[in-house]
């Protein structure tokens, strides 16, 4: 495992305060903002330590961003215990920082369970081999970068990401709302199912968003441009491994009133369907005025 990745395993482990409540850290990705997806993930982590004796996975939960996180102050998770039945649990959880509440996720965990069964095809598309990473892609337009998140985001990253016909985000085209790419944690992980759902919870929240400024030739890279994510759901369906390529299937929708809707597949190497996401984001632009 590398060092990058370590720091994010230890991130999304929230320590607890009391029975209910844990105090979770942050970090700098370079945005406006502190970074949605680290806020679930640790929203997450908080809940699944409040479950009962039992093989308990979660299966799916629902976000709200009320109101945007800083990187400099630490957050607090609140863990309501709604419900704790035989075959499901469920929790509320509320991210707090400041003493304001930032986010408010609703989750829900099961015990193995046989069921029917049936999925979408997976896309045919290009295997990760040869495709730049995002990472890669940045360093080689690092002078383009502001300097004072350059390095940020030129900097070794904990999950990998290659996408197939990647954007030009200083200067977009028209293009269909559709985005594949792979993804992978860079190292080996333990054999650890809340992990493995609490690396991808975090990942989910790239990528997603910009999918539906590609007709309109915008990205988040243009001066002017206004975007935050308003809610976000995962559902789980299947086992998998994060230290195994995932292809991340994204498309949009929709687009109206300012705001983006988005949705995502993400299926393992084998063609099995094993999480899908959905996500509303405000996205607004804002013609930059003119100095004078």
């Amino acid at each position: 495992m590398s060092d990058v990745l370590q720091g994010l395993v230890e991130l999304l482990e929230p320590t607890e305060i009391n029975e209910n409540t844990f105090r979770g850290e942050t970090q700098d990705l370079g945005f406006k903002a502190l970074f949605g997806g680290q806020v679930m993930a640790q929203s997450l982590s908080s809940a699944l330590k409040t479950l009962p004796e039992g093989d308990w996975h979660a299966h799916s939960f629902h976000v709200y961003f009320m109101l945007a996180g800083t990187v400099t102050d630490h957050l607090e998770f609140e863990v309501d215990r709604l419900r704790d039945g035989r075959s499901f649990c469920t929790r509320q959880v509320k991210a707090m920082q400041n003493g304001r509440a930032i986010l408010t996720m609703i989750c829900s965990f099961q015990q193995p369970e046989e069921g029917f069964e049936h999925q979408a095809p997976m896309p045919e598309v290009k295997g990760p081999e040869g495709i730049p990473s995002q990472v890669e892609l940045a360093r080689m337009f690092r002078d383009y970068f502001p300097e004072k998140v350059r390095d940020i985001y030129t900097a070794d990253k904990p999950i990998e990401m290659r996408v197939l016909d990647p954007v030009n985000i200083f200067a977009p085209t028209k293009k269909d709302p559709v985005k594949f790419l792979w993804l992978k944690a860079d190292g080996t992980l333990p054999d650890d199912t809340d992990l493995h759902a609490k690396l991808l919870a975090y990942a989910s929240d790239f990528n997603l968003l910009p999918t539906s400024l590609h007709p309109h030739a915008r990205s988040y890279g243009q001066k002017g441009m206004q975007m935050a994510s308003l809610d976000h759901s995962v559902w789980f369906h299947r086992p998998f491994r994060m230290d195994e390529w995932l292809l991340y299937a994204i498309d949009s929708p929709n687009a109206g009133s300012g705001r983006g809707f988005c949705r995502g597949q993400v299926f393992n190497q084998k063609g099995e369907l094993v999480a899908s996401v959905a996500q509303e984001g405000l996205i607004r632009y804002r013609e930059p005025e003119e100095k004078s």
